[in-house]
């Protein structure tokens, strides 16, 4: 099957989108994406919504894909919903080509999401300006673009909240002052993201903090919480997480046997070894895959699954 059959069958509304066709658009030639360019603009909205959330959906569980120049010629679609999903798509682009455009959309699109997208897509290159892997000067240029958005009292609190959340993998004087000024916002919203964000800057100054929250009676700062604790590989609240294990919110339950499994010590390792004989399948088998972070951080490697192995 040729590019161009897979254009006429994308471009054909009245048919049901087959993802098999759609490999063929992986890895494009540089006139393939001229093509392509030339037909895209004239299929509807919806189809266009539906193919690039498809693309993106494939690009998550098939790493030997590579939809990216579909994804960069997406960033200049007239549908917002077709832009965050192609600032999506490329979550794995670490180019530094990447930059400028997403600051621009940042700064100027019309559309939260998009915005907001485009925030949590710089965070990648604020983690590699920190561990020295982008140039300095792009470096800080995006932090510079991402503190105006924070003290600008005009934008949306969705796009506010994803700045703090991108910054905080800096290391950088003032970005601690961000966080904390997060957490002391009015909205919940803003304040689980400085949850999130201070379980990401890596700093166990926050520990206390973070343990604070983990009996909130929100489950979103819940959950924030408990990952944060392990992010921090904060020993101190392995009881607390133990306890979350039996939350009536299933992904808190989740993230704190994940968490466990990264903090890691004898207290968790039990309290790990006993869900993978909960009849529970899905605590089992998120025990399982804690316990194996686990034993290979230790090197211990008693995954509970021969827990019942006779030797």
């Amino acid at each position: 099957m040729t590019l161009e059959h897979v254009l006429d069958h994308i471009g054909d509304e009245q048919t049901s989108l087959s993802r098999s066709r759609l490999y063929m658009l992986s890895a494009l030639t540089r006139e393939e994406v001229e093509l392509f360019s030339d037909r895209w603009d004239a299929i509807g909205i919806a189809r266009r919504r539906h193919v690039i959330r498809a693309l993106v959906e494939i690009a998550e569980v098939n790493f030997a894909v590579d939809f990216n120049s579909i994804f960069h010629l997406g960033l200049q679609d007239e549908d917002a919903e077709v832009r965050a999903y192609c600032i999506d798509g490329l979550w794995e682009d670490e180019s530094p080509g990447l930059v400028n455009p997403l600051l621009t959309l940042l700064s100027f699109d019309p559309s939260v999401a998009v915005r907001a997208a485009a925030a949590t897509g710089l965070g990648r290159f604020v983690l590699l300006a920190e561990l020295g892997e982008l140039d300095e000067e792009l470096g800080r240029k995006i932090l510079e673009e991402l503190l105006k958005l924070i003290e600008d009292p005009h934008e949306a609190l969705e796009v506010r909240r994803r700045v703090v959340e991108a910054m905080s993998y800096s290391g950088t004087k003032g970005v601690p002052e961000v966080i904390r000024e997060a957490y002391r916002h009015p909205a919940e919203k803003m304040r689980v993201s400085a949850i999130f964000s201070m379980g990401r800057s890596a700093d166990p100054a926050w520990g206390s903090t973070v343990i604070g929250e983990v009996s909130s009676a929100n489950p979103e700062m819940r959950y924030e919480a408990t990952r944060a604790c392990g992010e921090l590989e904060l020993r101190e609240a392995v009881s607390d997480l133990i306890r979350l294990i039996g939350d009536r919110d299933r992904e808190v339950q989740q993230a704190a046997i994940s968490a466990l499994g990264k903090i890691g010590g004898r207290e968790a390792g039990r309290a790990l070894r006993l869900c993978c004989e909960s009849g529970d399948e899905i605590v089992a088998a998120a025990a399982d895959e804690a316990l194996g972070e686990l034993d290979l951080t230790s090197g211990t490697f008693g995954f509970c699954l021969d827990e019942h192995e006779e030797d």
